[in-house]
């Protein structure tokens, strides 16, 4: 059994706690893969900046709204923890629609490539959880389980018993139990989401039939390791809401996968041909140097302006000199 204790950075009056750093490379991560896969389809890949901090923000007020309504507290809303990810996730894509209809972006374009983005950052994410000592198992007696004395909160019998865990009998309420380590085994399936989206980003679907895999992906992860995790949010027999919530973002996904399958005239995501792509990063790139060549010329051509007008001589533009 293993003993864990909480990570957490001090610089100067500041404390950086594992979970905010882990969610800090999350959001980096998945803005580096989201445009690096956009350019490389041949696409802009500018708006995504603005779109993660559309997520950020609409992810961390869904994640503490979602658990204010799970704790049935207010008072919660202004605590230091408190996220949950399904919050999080709504929250972040309604955001994030929001800005894309604003910008008027083309949705499916951006959502082929937010599916693998987000499935790394959930990887990352989950490191955080299981820095602070968050979101752990139920009581698992391995040479491969957790203790988490100074857990978020801790693995007591107590805290585990209110997460309707079995207790063995005979254990005193304050004992520290060692637990399913759920945190590391969803940093590993998220990972493997992300290998799988990775391989299958070359796809000759319309664009959008990724996101519905991850969709499908994710709901099945969280659905199978529910049934591991201490939770107290059981609805109706022995599944939790995020497991109703999983099977609903399957179905979801499937219809996802089903209409974006094949849309005749569509771009692809991986839709479109590499020959394609490959032409339009390399017009990206003669635009960006004849843009680059034209800036060259307008400064040459101020300074010669300048030159002309402390000699009192009339200024010539460059265009009118031959």
């Amino acid at each position: 059994m293993t003993v864990h204790h909480p990570f957490s950075y001090k610089l100067g009056i500041f404390t950086f706690t594992g979970f905010g750093i882990a969610v800090l490379l999350a959001f980096a991560i998945a803005q580096i893969i989201c445009q690096r896969e956009l350019a490389r389809r041949g696409h802009d890949p500018e708006p995504i900046g603005d779109l993660v901090f559309a997520a950020v923000i609409g992810g961390l007020l869904g994640a503490k709204i979602y658990y204010v309504i799970l704790v049935h507290d207010i008072t919660t809303l202004w605590s230091r923890g408190g996220f949950v990810f399904w919050g999080g996730l709504i929250g972040g894509i309604i955001a994030v629609f929001a800005v894309i209809h604003r910008k008027q972006l083309n949705p499916w374009r951006i959502s082929d490539v937010a599916g693998i983005g987000i499935a790394a950052a959930y990887s990352i994410g989950r490191t955080g959880c299981w820095a602070v000592g968050d979101d752990y198992g139920r009581p698992w007696s391995s040479r491969f389980a957790v203790s988490f004395p100074e857990g978020a909160p801790p693995s007591t019998a107590a805290n585990l018993a209110a997460f309707h865990s079995s207790i063995p009998a005979g254990v005193a309420p304050n004992t520290v139990l060692s637990v399913y380590p759920t945190q590391l085994l969803e940093v590993t399936l998220g990972f493997l989401m992300f290998l799988i989206l990775w391989r299958l980003r070359d796809h000759k679907h319309a664009e959008g039939w990724l996101l519905g895999v991850y969709m499908a992906l994710a709901g099945i992860e969280r659905f199978a390791v529910e049934f591991l995790r201490a939770k107290d949010d059981h609805l109706f027999g022995p599944l939790t809401m995020a497991q109703y919530l999983a099977v609903l973002f399957v179905i979801a996904g499937f219809l996802v996968m089903r209409m974006r399958a094949d849309v005749p005239g569509s771009d692809h995501g991986g839709p479109r041909s590499r020959a394609a792509a490959r032409s339009d990063r390399a017009w990206l790139r003669q635009r960006h140097r004849h843009s680059h060549a034209e800036r060259i010329a307008h400064d040459c051509s101020a300074r010669a302006g300048r030159r002309q007008r402390r000699a009192g001589r009339p200024v010539v533009a460059a265009g009118d000199r031959y």
